[in-house]
């Protein structure tokens, strides 16, 4: 079985900020519990936006169920109504997490690049702070450090990042309308 990931996209409620921040760090929490959770994430929206984005990330289709069903998320959700407008929520599997949005996938040469914009910067950060305290170590074993420190940061938040700010380029002119269409992938 394969790990699935639920991003799920919220608009703060005006004048609703804390309360929903506050909502959502509960809600990540309250995640932790269940069996089969691998991680969580919120990402920030651009300045002027207001739509934040959230992601779940669980072993399999059976765990994310058994949370999503569970009685206390939906209690979180219902403590959460009035914080967020507009809820939207797709579930992937694999790079659709990344890449999905709804659409067409984008060519593998535009993944790539959007996967190396990501990686690239965040690599360079992570050899220039810590590769000094590494350098006494075999090559294997500053793989294995720098590899186990970057893929957790990579999956769940600089990854996910680019291809928001890329999905313009990604995915071309049905990036437009994937922002002004009504929430069709789901709602909470």
């Amino acid at each position: 079985m394969s790990p699935v990931t639920l991003m799920v996209a919220r608009r703060v409620a005006n004048g609703r900020y804390n309360d929903f921040i506050n909502w959502l760090h509960e809600g990540e929490h309250l995640a932790t519990d269940f069996p089969g959770y691998l991680g969580s994430g919120v990402l920030a929206p651009p300045p002027g936006d207001d739509e934040f984005q959230i992601v779940f990330r669980f072993s399999d289709e059976r765990t994310m169920a058994a949370w999503e069903h569970s009685a206390s998320r939906r209690a979180w959700l219902k403590r959460g109504a009035g914080l967020y407008a507009q809820p939207q929520e797709k579930r992937a599997i694999g790079l659709d997490a990344w890449f999905g949005n709804g659409l067409r996938q984008p060519p593998r040469w535009k993944q790539s690049i959007a996967i190396w914009l990501a990686f690239f910067p965040v690599s360079l950060a992570f050899n220039l702070f810590f590769g000094p305290w590494l350098a006494d170590f075999s090559l294997v074993i500053r793989v294995l450090l720098s590899t186990l420190a970057l893929t957790p940061l990579m999956t769940y938040l600089f990854i996910p990042l680019s291809t928001h700010l890329l999905a313009p380029w990604l995915h071309g002119t049905d990036a437009a309308r994937l922002d002004r269409r009504p929430a069709s992938i789901g709602k909470l």
